[in-house]
């Protein structure tokens, strides 16, 4: 049986099978401002767009 390799169809597939074989965040492939293109990097970022990032915990 023959070892097939392919990108995955979903944009966000897509991103996070990029960082998985080591491709720069750079090589996305959509336009910039598309929604491809912002699902594609929260893919490669493996967090969800809509949450806002963790902040530091408070020194108490």
């Amino acid at each position: 049986m023959a070892d097939t390799c392919h990108t995955p169809a979903d944009p966000i597939e897509q991103g996070a099978w990029a960082r998985i074989h080591g491709r720069p965040k750079d090589a996305c492939p959509y336009p910039l401002a598309s929604e491809e293109r912002a699902a594609w990097m929260e893919g490669y970022d493996g967090a969800p767009r809509d949450r806002a990032p963790d902040l530091p915990l408070a020194a108490s």
